[in-house]
């Protein structure tokens, strides 16, 4: 029923563009590690008004069986401001028909009145006891894609066996059901409810158990600057800061409304670092703020920059702001727990493809660190069963810039970083000491973790397969490369078949993740590097970390280790000029 993509398909149709329209109807939309993500418009592998009725009557179908109370405990719908003229989509439009569909079989649902961060639907999913919860968004992608992220009611994302069986039950219903279309019924059920002011309120309420220095928060001096990426997060960031004592960050004034078209950036990812911050580090400048904090456009990561001693901005990576957020919420839980506090009951969690950092603090302190598969919906579901026997959690991050400070929210959340990592810079510079000295200090207790990550653009399916099928069978059938140029592989691990050399049996501990590429090689002088294919961009990702012990701190060395690393990791396992793979950077 909806006019602009109907129009699509007719003109293909008409043009005989009979290879696209194969490409847009005869495949499905499947899970990544973030739910249905895809470019808005027309065809069955796009995100659009169908493709959204049809996902949530597959989700319709698959609670029912899974829940007796579905009905009554409800379903939370939240949704970020993207949009696109050309297919008449938008984030809200796609949230109100996935309302739609459940109201019309009186379900009841929790709609958001207005846009709100990501990590608001997986809160509101634990706090109003709902089955389930989708948020709409693409969260850092480009302009023209769009998403629907499921979270199951543990309020986390959902991971297999669900998604799985969610995909069987959406293609056993694809027709959509009478009252589906009506967007309409969110305005006029009675079985629709807004949550925006109770979760909003008890989410800042919550937020005050991780702020610990209230009164330097209030007496600081400390100026910031919080750039929203024309997304959702202004207005929660400033609450946020409200709600630990401080003054609100200076917002970036051609970037704190809402704009679906990213207008003043090249694209809305934060964590391309000092080019798309720009105007957020000029506007820092003019203002005499040292720090500036940059959420995506849907609020759940964190970027990062400080103002040195020389005038020059550091940008830190999301392996660094790990380090930083792991000794500060650890020495933060030392400082206001009890004597008899038991540190060994105290877990930190990453992903696989993040830095080492928290394994060697927790080794050193006595706490646990634990890994995950790439995706923040490994991490929420397994924090989620530490948290039901009893452990406490501190924090978990991905590198990518994503951050979970304390537990309230079992995903990602760039609000309550933000203003945890104001809380940090101020209380360092009560004691004279800026984030970045405070970085070198960690490493040199801990040892430094000297991390590279960066991606090839690869719009291929085929050549992707192709390059890591070779590493596969790199010296003849079934048989992975034994070095890397002049470099020595001691371990392979294969997420993708299974395979680990590293274990007794060749077989991983982590899940097999069979939908996704995923290859890490440990060296024998030490790196970590892993290749992968991203879960939601036509990206193959590369991450090398060098760990060294305290005590051998000469950085240079080991930056130059790694440099010399990953151009062989390149040259010899991606080859791109072979394979036209593009640059990041081009």
């Amino acid at each position: 029923q909806n006019q602009k993509t109907k129009e699509q398909i007719e003109s293909l149709l008409q043009d005989g563009k009979h290879r696209e329209l194969r490409e847009r109807l005869c495949c499905r939309l499947s899970f990544g590690t973030a739910g249905l993500r895809s470019a808005m418009g027309a065809g069955f592998c796009y995100i659009n008004d169908l493709t959204v009725i049809q996902s949530t009557q597959g989700i319709y179908k698959y609670l029912e069986r899974n829940f007796s109370d579905f009905k009554q405990r409800g379903f939370v719908v939240g949704y970020d401001t993207r949009g696109q003229v050309t297919s008449n989509c938008s984030s809200k439009k796609l949230a109100k028909l996935t309302a739609a569909v459940l109201l019309a079989k009186d379900v009841l649902v929790y709609f958001f009145s207005t846009y709100v961060p990501t990590p608001f639907v997986p809160y509101a999913v634990q706090q109003l006891g709902a089955v389930a919860g989708v948020m709409i968004t693409a969260s850092h992608n480009r302009k023209e894609d769009n998403g629907y992220k499921v979270y199951w009611e543990n309020g986390a994302q959902i991971t297999s066996p669900h998604d799985k069986e969610i995909i069987k039950c959406i293609e056993e219903c694809v027709e959509p059901w009478n009252g589906s279309w009506n967007e309409n019924l969110v305005d006029t059920s009675p079985l629709r409810q807004d949550p925006l002011k109770k979760i909003c309120d008890s989410y800042m309420e919550d937020l005050t158990k991780i702020c610990y220095h209230r009164e330097l928060n209030v007496q600081s001096s400390l100026k910031f600057v919080h750039t929203s990426f024309h997304g959702v997060g202004h207005d929660y960031v400033q609450l946020a800061f409200q709600a630990f004592g401080f003054q609100p960050p200076i917002p970036v004034p051609e970037q704190k409304d809402p704009d679906p078209d990213f207008s003043t950036v090249k694209c809305p990812n934060p964590e391309e670092g000092e080019s798309v911050l720009e105007l957020s580090l000029r506007l820092a400048e003019k203002e005499g703020a040292k720090i500036v904090v940059a959420t995506d456009p849907d609020a759940d990561r964190l970027a990062v920059a400080e103002q040195q001693e020389n005038g020059c901005w550091k940008v830190f990576t999301g392996n660094e702001l790990a380090a930083l957020f792991g000794w500060w919420m650890f020495s933060c839980w030392k400082q206001s727990c009890s004597q008899d506090a038991d540190v060994s009951n105290v877990y930190m969690l990453a992903t696989t493809v993040s830095s080492k950092i928290l394994r060697a603090i927790a080794l050193k302190e006595g706490f646990h660190f634990e890994e995950t598969l790439p995706g923040f919906k490994w991490i929420g579901s397994r924090v989620k069963n530490l948290l039901d026997n009893g452990k406490e959690v501190l924090f978990a991050f991905e590198e990518s810039i994503g951050f979970m400070c304390g537990t309230s929210v079992l995903d990602k959340d760039g609000v309550s970083a933000a203003v945890v990592i104001a809380e940090m810079a101020t209380y360092l510079q009560s004691q004279g000491l800026t984030l970045a000295q405070k970085l070198v200090d960690i490493y040199e207790m801990y040892g430094y973790h000297i991390s590279k990550t960066s991606y090839f653009l690869c719009y291929d399916p085929a050549t992707i397969k192709r390059i890591f099928e070779r590493l596969r069978n790199f010296e003849g059938p079934e048989s992975y490369p034994k070095c890397c140029g002049a470099y020595s592989i001691l371990h392979i691990r294969d997420i993708t078949t299974g395979y680990d050399s590293s274990q007794l049996n060749h077989k991983s501990v982590l899940p097999v993740s069979k939908s996704s590429q995923m290859i890490t090689f440990t060296f024998q002088n030490g790196c970590v590097a892993t290749l992968r294919t991203s879960g939601t961009e036509p990206k193959i990702k590369y991450y090398a970390e060098m760990c060294a012990l305290p005590g051998h701190s000469d950085r240079s060395v080991l930056e130059e280790e790694l440099q010399k690393l990953i151009e062989a990791l390149i040259e010899n396992f991606l080859e791109p000029a072979k394979n036209g793979l593009t640059w990041r950077s081009a």
